[in-house]
């Protein structure tokens, strides 16, 4: 088995505020959902970003509580979630649309807790 060290600064991993178990598999199942969006090698074409990709962005940045309060994903993405939920309503998705929804979900979860925190005024770390 390969291994890589991620090292994140410790106000971000405490803004997740989850077990640090549980974060190699959230980790596992970003990566995974990122190799299986990308297209096989030397095929030329058209891909699109999972949309939880913004949120990851967002939140490895280091946003402010000002910015966090004020974030709202894009309109290509809010469309690719529409279409994400139809299809999950619809009862039609694959395997690699219904991991892209479950750690959008997760991560929405986590953005939805984070916001909570400085719309209180209550520090993001700790």
């Amino acid at each position: 088995m390969t291994t890589i060290t991620l090292e994140i600064p410790d106000e971000l991993a405490t803004q997740f505020n989850i077990s640090p178990s549980a974060l190699p598999s959230l980790i596992r199942e970003a990566v995974a959902n990122k190799f299986a969006q990308m297209p096989p090698s030397g095929i030329e074409g058209e891909t699109h970003v999972p949309v939880y990709q913004e949120i990851i962005d967002f939140l490895t940045a280091g946003p402010t509580s000002d910015q966090l309060l004020a974030f709202k994903i894009s309109d290509l993405c809010q469309q690719r979630l529409e279409e994400l939920l139809d299809k999950n309503r619809e009862e039609e998705m694959n395997a690699e649309e219904k991991a892209e929804l479950s750690t959008y979900l997760r991560l929405s979860d986590y953005l939805t807790k984070l916001k909570a925190r400085a719309f209180a005024g209550q520090p993001l770390i700790g």
